[in-house]
Parts: structure tokens; sequence; C-alpha cells
């Protein structure tokens, strides 16, 4: 697999006080992921990018919100997250690459 189609899986690191929780209690990091994206294709990418061993990969589908803009309703676009949990003594630099 190439470096583009592993950054078009991996969209970006999400950082938050919770998944900053996470990172330090449990070892769980949260990555946006494409709306397509498998979870062996979530874990294959997260290996190969950043070097690491995945124990598990959760996925979360997100709903996007209905708003209203200069009264007109519209809708946010869904959206993909993935928890990924490492192996013990693994961890990645999410603010390097933020």
């Amino acid at each position: 697999m190439n470096d583009a189609k592993l950054y078009n899986i991996i969209r970006a690191p999400l950082v938050s006080e919770k998944t900053a929780r996470l990172q330090e209690v449990s070892n769980k990091y949260v990555f946006e992921v494409a709306t397509d994206a498998t979870k062996a294709d979530i874990k294959s990418a997260i290996e190969k990018l950043f070097a690491v061993k995945v124990e598990a990969v959760n996925v979360v589908n997100v709903k996007g919100k209905n708003k209203a803009f200069k009264f007109r309703m519209g809708r946010r676009a869904d959206s993909r997250k993935a928890y990924v949990t490492l192996a013990e003594g693994q961890s990645i630099d999410v603010m390097a690459t933020a």
C-alpha cells in the first residue's frame, strides 16, 4: 500500500481532553478515518505509518448535525472515528503528526 492511500484512510488525529485521557489511561488513540475504511485497513495503515503494533480497532460512525445558515437548513457531513488500542509499551506522538 502506498503512502497516498494510507493518508487517504487515516485523515487526522483527533486531539481533545477525552482523547488525551484515553492515551494516558488505556493507551488508545483516536483518528478521523475515511468513511469506507475497514478495521483491517485502519490497522495496517496505522502500523505502517507509525511503526507500532496495533492490538484492536474500534470504529464509530458519527452522524452529521442539522444546522441553519442564513435561514436555510443544511446538514454537516457524516464522519467516522477509529479508536486504536496499541500494544503495551508502544506510543504515537500525536502532536507531531497534527
